[in-house]
């Protein structure tokens, strides 16, 4: 099985650049996949899509998430990748959270 690493090297080259890679990143990201890997992992604190009806009550909805004013994908997926004390810290790669990330722009309104 062959690997997109376009995304990871987007990461690396806007990182270099001091930007986030929220072009690059977004274009190859799988939103539909992203859905999927909320649902599996990030579901049991966030509400992730409508149908969920409960989730932990300090945390935001995805839906919340994506329509601040500061949104970006590109600062989303960054965030992923990074250790928070507030968060358990998923392995995930930089496609996943792309993917995920570009989900959580799909809510957008």
């Amino acid at each position: 099985m062959r690997r997109d690493f376009r995304p990871f090297l987007a990461l690396v080259a806007s990182m270099a650049a001091g930007v986030t890679f929220d072009t690059a990143a977004a274009l190859a990201a799988d939103a539909a996949h992203g859905g999927d890997l909320a649902r599996r992992w990030c579901a049991a604190c966030h509400i992730v899509n409508a149908e969920q009806k409960q989730a932990s009550a300090d945390v935001p909805p995805f839906a919340t998430v994506a329509n601040r004013g500061d949104f970006s994908a590109g600062k989303i997926a960054s965030f992923l990748l990074e250790p928070h004390p507030k968060m358990p810290n998923y392995p995930l790669s930089p496609n996943e959270a792309a993917d995920i990330a570009a989900y959580i722009a799909s809510l957008r309104k």
